[in-house]
């Protein structure tokens, strides 16, 4: 049973998503119509790393992200904001979709000279907190291929496919990036 749950929560976000997708933008449009305190429907995500190339390497060589602009912020503002304790940031950043203002942006930041303590990401139930990432991908099969090209590959059995009474035909592949976080890749095969 313990074994099952990760991958019936992974599922249970993958009906969410699919269904949205099912539904279209309207289905998102109108839900951020009503009144909402947030400037955007869109969560960006920092990860802190231990080697800031080999990463931005692997998220767009692996995982077909794009680098953008990154930015630098100085170690005082970061003290005073709580970020850190007192280094400053050089970050790093890639986006699915470059040319979507509204993209997920995911910030790659290493700090030299810091020892910073490794996660636990033997599985996503090994610590509280965010455990994974997921990307919806249009091709399972483009995808391994993309993770093969990269040396990068799937852990357990991946690609799977959802059980019943979940959709028939769309797959969870589980890899991890360079510094062990898990992400998994959701969607059909073509």
């Amino acid at each position: 049973m313990n074994r099952i749950q990760p991958l019936i929560s992974s599922a249970c976000l993958a009906i969410a998503v699919i269904a949205s997708s099912v539904l279209g933008s309207s289905y998102n449009n109108t839900v951020f119509a009503q009144e909402s305190e947030f400037a955007s429907a869109t969560v960006d995500m920092g990860i802190v790393v231990k080697d800031a190339d080999k990463s931005v390497k692997f998220y767009t060589e692996a995982l077909g992200f794009t680098e953008i602009d990154g930015f630098s912020v100085p170690g005082d503002f970061c003290k005073a904001a709580g970020l850190t304790d007192g280094q400053p940031l050089d970050i790093r950043v890639v986006v699915l979709d470059k040319d979507d203002e509204k993209s997920t942006k995911i910030k790659l930041m290493q700090l030299p000279g810091v020892k910073s303590k490794k996660s636990d990401n033997s599985h996503i139930h090994s610590q509280l907190g965010f455990s994974y990432l997921t990307i919806f991908v249009e091709d399972t099969n483009a995808a391994i291929a993309r993770l093969t090209k990269a040396k990068a590959k799937p852990i357990a059995k991946g690609p799977v496919g959802l059980p019943k009474p979940l959709p028939a035909g769309v797959f969870l592949t589980v890899v991890r990036d360079p510094d062990g976080n898990l992400i998994e890749l959701v969607g059909p095969k073509k």
